[in-house]
Formats: C-alpha cells, sequence, structure tokens
C-alpha cells in the first residue's frame, strides 16, 4: 500500500485507531523536535518520551511555535545536518519579512504524500491532466507541491505555471486538463476569456483554489465561487496551507470544510490567550506538522482565524475539519463589541 493510500484510509477508521496514531506520531515528532537548537532550549528536559505515545489533551500545556520564532532564530529550527537539506523554500512574507523554511527528501517525500491526499479527495487520479497556473519558481513552495502530488496520485501535471490568460488559453486548446490549480480570482478571469473568446473549456472535473477562500462563514459560496463553477462547469475545491505547516485542509466533493491527513498534523483553534476553543469558535488556527524531518514545528500559531468542525463528514471521514479562513489575526478589528475581519465585509 502507498503511504498516500493509508493517509487517505486513516481518516475513514474509528476515532480509537486515529487517536493512537496520532498520538504515537506526536510522541516520536517531539522526540524529533529535540534535535533542533530552538526546541531544545524551549521544551522542559523529559518532555519528549522516550517511546509509546503522548497524549492529545497533553499538547495544550506545551509552548507555541510563532512566525517570529522563525524569523529570529531561523537556522536553529534545523533538526537535521545541513548536508541533508534537498530543497529551501520562503514563505511569501505577507504579514512580515519571508522566512527560510528547509526541506529534506523525506520531507518532499511527505510533501507528495499530502497533496496526494488532497487530490485523490477531489477525484482526480490515474489518467487525469492537472494545469498548474501557479509559480513553481521565485523560492515558493506551492507549485511544487501540487506538481508533485499530481504525479503521486497518477496525473500528469502541466506546468504552465505564471502565464497570461492567452498563454493558458493555448495550453488548454493543446492539452484539454481535467482539472486546474490557481488562485480563484485568475481562474474567473481566464474562464471569461474562454469564454468571451468563444472556445471554453470542455472536460474540466474540478478547480483546486489556493491562497484565497470560497466561502463565508456558514460554509454558503461566495458570489467568486459561483461564478467559477458556471464559467468551467466544474467543481471549485478549497484548500488551506503554509510554507511553515507543509500540510494541505482540502474540500471533498460535500464542500463542507478542509480535509487534512490525520497523521500528518494536529489541529487546533486558540482564542487571544491561548487557550483552545470549542468546536464551531472563531479563532486562531494553530497546527502541529507530523513527520517533518527538516524543520519541525510545534503549535505553530499560524496568524490566520478559523473554526474547527467535529461532527463526521457526509464522505465519512471521521476527522476534524477546518472551516473558511475568515482573515488575519492581526487584522481583526472589534466595533461595539462585535468581531470581525475586513476579508469578511469584503
Amino acid at each position: 500500500m502507498k503511504a498516500s493510500d493509508a493517509s487517505y484510509r486513516l481518516a475513514f477508521r474509528d476515532a480509537a485507531a486515529i487517536r493512537e496514531t496520532q498520538e504515537r506520531l506526536l510522541a516520536a515528532h517531539l522526540r524529533h523536535c529535540a534535535q533542533s537548537p530552538f526546541y531544545r532550549r524551549l521544551l522542559p528536559q523529559g518532555t519528549a518520551p522516550a517511546a509509546g505515545r503522548f497524549p492529545l489533551e497533553a499538547l495544550r500545556d506545551l509552548p507555541f511555535t510563532t512566525k517570529a520564532d522563525i524569523e529570529a532564530r531561523n537556522d536553529d529550527f534545523l533538526a537535521v545536518p545541513r548536508v541533508r537539506v534537498r530543497d529551501i523554500v520562503q514563505s511569501s512574507g505577507t504579514t512580515g519579512r519571508p522566512t527560510r523554511m528547509m526541506y529534506t527528501a523525506r520531507d518532499l517525500a511527505r510533501l507528495a504524500r499530502n497533496e496526494a491526499v488532497c487530490f485523490r479527495g477531489c477525484g482526480m487520479g490515474p489518467g487525469d491532466r492537472v494545469l498548474l497556473t501557479c509559480t513553481l519558481d521565485r523560492c515558493f513552495v506551492a507549485g511544487y507541491a501540487y506538481c508533485l502530488g499530481a504525479q503521486a496520485v497518477g496525473a500528469a501535471g502541466i506546468r504552465s505555471g505564471l502565464n497570461l490568460a492567452e498563454g493558458h488559453a493555448a495550453v488548454i486548446a493543446q492539452m484539454q486538463p481535467t482539472f486546474l490549480v490557481g488562485v480563484p480570482g485568475f481562474l474567473r478571469k481566464l474562464g471569461r476569456h474562454l469564454r468571451d473568446a468563444g472556445t471554453p473549456a470542455r472536460g474540466v472535473r474540478g478547480l483546486i483554489c489556493i491562497g484565497e477562500p470560497l466561502r463565508d462563514a456558514a460554509l454558503q459560496p461566495t458570489a467568486l465561487t459561483a461564478e467559477l463553477e458556471q464559467l468551467w462547469g466544474a467543481p471549485a475545491f478549497s484548500t488551506y496551507s503554509s510554507s511553515e505547516i507543509v500540510t494541505s485542509f482540502c474540500e471533498c466533493p460535500r464542500q463542507c470544510g478542509g480535509h487534512a491527513a490525520p497523521d500528518l498534523g494536529i489541529l487546533e483553534i486558540v482564542d487571544d490567550a491561548g487557550r483552545p476553543l470549542p468546536p464551531g469558535e472563531a479563532g486562531e488556527v494553530v497546527f502541529t506538522p507530523l513527520g517533518v524531518e527538516g524543520m519541525p514545528l510545534l503549535r505553530f500559531r499560524t496568524g490566520d482565524i478559523g473554526y474547527r468542525i467535529e461532527e463526521p463528514c457526509a464522505c465519512g471521514r471521521r476527522t476534524p475539519r477546518l472551516g473558511p479562513i475568515l482573515g488575519r489575526r492581526a487584522q481583526m478589528l472589534k466595533v461595539r463589541g462585535t468581531t470581525f475581519y475586513p476579508a469578511t465585509v469584503f
């Protein structure tokens, strides 16, 4: 069985099996974190168990990691000899200066597995052709990850990358992709271009959308989403990730929250004081990516605001889902006691 198959199937198992796997992997993750100078100083001695499992409830007692930590002590997060690094990327620097993340060969294999789980959940498989409209250069990880994921599910990647609508239209006419990956705003522009030229795409089965949410807080499609699906005649799937957590949350055909492989990470939602919030209540997305070798992170505060959905999905998966990203914590506004985010108003 391929690793991506095991990751995908685990989400359909009972809660006890999922917990056992996560607690065992979390214990191993803590042991590996102690190999980095940052966590060797931060974590109290004896935090990482010598073997066995680490209770999920005990995770909330461990310290957070922030973007500022990575910016200030970037090299101290490396937990392997530098000679084992195979790829170096930079975050986008949306809320600060870009940070460097270093991946080993094992991390790249994990990255491919992560995206394969997401793509499989959207119905992608052998024989599909995937048009990538996102950059594969400039030290970003996104396009590279999607290319690896497409290959891992047996699909063919079409690395058109950053291109004008006219350039993508020529590629589409020649290669007839069945899936597209890109920013929703650009995919709308591309769809309008094809429509106005009288050459709408045929045979597209799905749009994997990155960088912008497709649904509101009530999980209803936005006007952008409705137009996208009308232009392309295919469902649009929302995704969420970052170069730090190297794990993706991706919608399934039910389009009611993002799934992540349970053996690749643990999701938390916390308030401003770092206290865990109940399902359905919006707070900061905190994520512990499991199985990362080069630069493992513990309880990484993403700065993004979302909420957790606990009940099993209609697709059959039993893991918690991540609702739409409502905004950035740094952009939070309070007016007469009501909290809101500019992105929601937009």
